[in-house]
């Protein structure tokens, strides 16, 4: 082969690769975001059954068309507190399940009909440019996708029919399994994608090209793309916490020693290949990926019952960190699935409000016991929601370069809804400011004063408790209630102020208990507009 038929080789090998690797991307992307419902509800039913988390790992990952993708949100799950190892490790089993799934497609290339599938290319593009449904848009882009993969894998063979004699001739000269495996590993840790690797090996084999001696060679390949794989799961938990890291070394290991041990059968049983999948299947295609899924489901058979081993090993290899990272449910690894990461902001919004409300008592108990000691606790947790807070519009601005329309409005509702909680906290401190001028002042409410403020203040604090419970079940239902008590304390204010305006009147109040008193009890009331505000973003 001469350098120009060597150059030219390269160049049709490579736009064959860039084309498949473009249409997986738009196959993952778009039915990530068109399926963003069901990815949602998948992580949802977690549980202790392992193999349900099996289940739920390799739906994901035939779902949205990358183990490596699910892998790095099962990482952020663990990382945030929201799934243990145990599932972790069940659902990472699972993930390598689902990742066979692209082989499969590929293998398809080896019959004459994916010429036709092709077509896919022009009739999806056209289908997105036509329709205006945003979620039609999307099927069309995935359809495209899915052509421009059979578009990729026909360039890569046709690139190597091309100089089947010249490249057969390079691949025969590599028969060292170690060797094989190796390349594997190095392949798909550069592309990130063990599916992609497997896919220019399907293609290899369509051109009628063999590794090495055309025994088992081919199938160490495989072997190696698994552990490869491993590596953006590993990258992605570097900087999390001890558990992410903890996840990623379970992927790692589960790989690793289930590659070992098929490498010491294929080296102790030459006529593996020959025996087993060249007879079950006439397609060399369909070999290798029969082969991937093999692979991939009897290790998860055989490891199942292992996961506490693999855990236990993964805690004792990693151990626990002394200073532990400040509890929040917002990781970088969500922005990978839009639904997911908004979920995790609707439990990082409980947080804020608990932790708004929680400052709200405190300065509301140091106004009614005019206890100065409640002050500074009171302006520590108003700082704690001040940082949630940061970190939350940090996060919603990252999100919203990355979602679609389907997550706009929830977007939207979590800005304005944080916006309500943090006058929430606004006002505790306004809280402490009364507190200090009536201590200043040596200014006093009698116990009946004081009584009927802490009966609006019950009535603000029921109507969190069901604001709450409306946004944590997403229930309208508890609307029409939530809407009575904002109006009950809306009439306490109405009542408060008028009786205190007769007290003025009959002397038996001071004048310069006014502003504090009046503005207090309408801080009560701007607090249940807020809660309010807040509930009816579920409607």
């Amino acid at each position: 082969m001469t350098l120009a038929q060597l150059s030219l080789f390269l160049v049709k090998l490579l736009a064959g690769t860039g084309v498949f690797l473009v249409g997986v991307h738009l196959l993952t992307s778009n039915i990530e975001q068109l399926a963003t419902g069901k990815i949602k509800e998948l992580f949802g039913r977690t549980a202790d059954k392992r193999l349900v988390n099996v289940g739920i790992g390799a739906a994901t990952t035939a779902l949205i068309q990358s183990s490596g993708v699910t892998t790095v949100l099962i990482v952020g799950f663990v990382n945030v507190g929201v799934i243990s190892l145990y599932q972790a490790a069940a659902m990472i089993m699972g993930a390598n399940i689902g990742t066979t799934v692209t082989a499969q497609i590929a293998a398809l290339s080896a019959f004459p009909i994916t010429t036709y599938i092709q077509t896919l290319v022009f009739a999806g593009m056209m289908m997105s440019m036509v329709c205006k449904r945003d979620d039609m848009k999307k099927t069309g882009l995935i359809l495209s996708g899915l052509g421009l993969v059979f578009v990729g894998l026909s360039l890569m063979s046709d690139s190597m029919k091309s100089s089947q004699a010249a490249v057969q001739g390079l691949f025969e000269t590599v028969t060292n399994p170690f060797l094989l495996l190796l390349a594997g590993v190095l392949l798909t840790a550069l592309v990130q994608s063990s599916s992609a690797t497997t896919s220019i090996i399907i293609a290899m084999s369509v051109a009628g090209l063999t590794v090495g001696t055309g025994g088992n060679e081919v199938l160490f390949i495989i072997l190696g793309t698994n552990i490869g794989s491993c590596v953006t799961a590993l990258m992605s938990s570097v900087t999390a916490g001890a558990n992410a890291r903890r996840a990623g070394l379970i992927h790692l290991m589960f790989n690793t020693v289930g590659s070992v041990i098929f490498f010491t059968l294929l080296l102790c049983w030459p006529d593996f290949m020959d025996l087993t999948f060249r007879r079950w299947f006439p397609a060399a295609a369909t070999q290798i990926a029969m082969f991937h899924t093999f692979f991939n489901v009897t290790c998860t058979v055989l490891f199942l019952p292992f996961c506490g081993w693999f855990v236990k090993a993964s805690q004792r290899l990693i151990p626990e960190e002394e200073v532990q990272a400040p509890e929040s449910y917002l990781d970088e690894r969500m922005l990978y699935s839009p639904s997911l990461a908004v979920s995790q902001l609707e439990r990082e919004l409980l947080r804020l409000s608990d932790t708004a409300m929680e400052a709200f008592r405190t300065a509301y108990r140091s106004f009614d016991e005019k206890d100065k000691s409640l002050i500074e606790p009171t302006h520590q947790l108003i700082d704690e929601a001040n940082v949630i807070s940061q970190g939350m519009v940090s996060y919603l601005i990252r999100l919203s370069a990355r979602s679609e329309l389907a997550e706009e409005r929830s977007i939207s509702n979590l800005h304005d809804n944080l916006g309500d909680i943090m006058r929430i906290a606004e006002i505790a401190d306004n809280f402490t400011k009364y507190t200090q001028k009536c201590i200043k002042q040596n200014l006093d409410f009698s116990d009946s004063v004081k009584e009927e403020l802490r009966g609006m203040v019950g009535r603000v604090e029921e109507l969190y408790i069901l604001t709450k419970e409306a946004i944590v079940e997403k229930d309208t239902r508890l609307l029409p209630r939530i809407d009575r008590v904002e109006d009950q304390v809306d009439g306490l204010r109405k009542r408060l102020i008028d009786s205190h305006i007769q007290r003025l009147n009959q002397g038996a109040c001071k004048a310069e208990s006014s502003g504090v008193f009046i503005n207090l009890v309408s801080n009560l009331e701007r607090m249940g507009d807020h809660l309010t505000y807040i509930a009816h973003t579920i409607g």
